[in-house]
């Protein structure tokens, strides 16, 4: 397992705990927790190594996009960019209050 801690300064709070997705075949969850710090830290749990160069482009440019406090983790088993990137957006629409 290979894990790998990223922390972004933020300004905006999320409402509520999500969590969406399932691990399993090339698939990943993300669990996404409000947080009273003007920062975000995620922290990714995978069994794919040697991905961390994508990982950093991923989570830069979805962090960038999206200026939340929260702490989020990531369990993944081989998910692709585009999912990662579906599942941070859903998690981050089930953690706001609209």
């Amino acid at each position: 397992m290979e894990k790998i801690v990223y922390t972004f300064p933020a300004t905006q709070k999320i409402d509520y705990f999500s969590h969406v997705g399932v691990v399993g075949s090339g698939d990943l969850e993300v669990m996404m927790k409000p947080s009273d710090d003007l920062k975000v830290e995620v922290t990714i749990r995978t069994g794919i190594s040697g991905y961390k160069d994508t990982w950093d482009v991923v989570i830069h440019r979805f962090f960038t996009q999206h200026d939340i406090s929260a702490t989020v983790k990531i369990n993944d088993f081989g998910a692709t960019p585009g999912v990662v990137k579906l599942r941070l957006e859903q998690a981050l629409e089930a953690s706001c209050d609209d």
